[in-house]
């Protein structure tokens, strides 16, 4: 089963266009949707990835990444 991974396009702490290729080498299988996801509060101060079914945050864009790896489906 593909991974499902959702990222924000409001969120502060994120780069659409940086994280997309780091998320697709993570895991290039993946359904990657882009798209509010009504997670404002931690959005407006962390930088978070819903990878599936958890919300992954974190202060840095990259170290998001890092954390998200743990939850990636093989």
């Amino acid at each position: 089963m593909a991974n499902d991974i959702r990222i924000c396009d409001k969120c502060r702490y994120i780069r659409v266009k940086t994280l997309l290729p780091k998320l697709k080498k993570l895991a290039p299988d993946a359904d990657i949707r882009v798209g509010c996801k009504n997670y404002c509060g931690p959005c407006s101060r962390k930088a978070f990835i819903y990878v599936n079914g958890r919300y992954v945050t974190a202060q840095t864009e990259d170290e998001a990444v890092a954390k998200a790896k743990a939850f990636i489906k093989p």
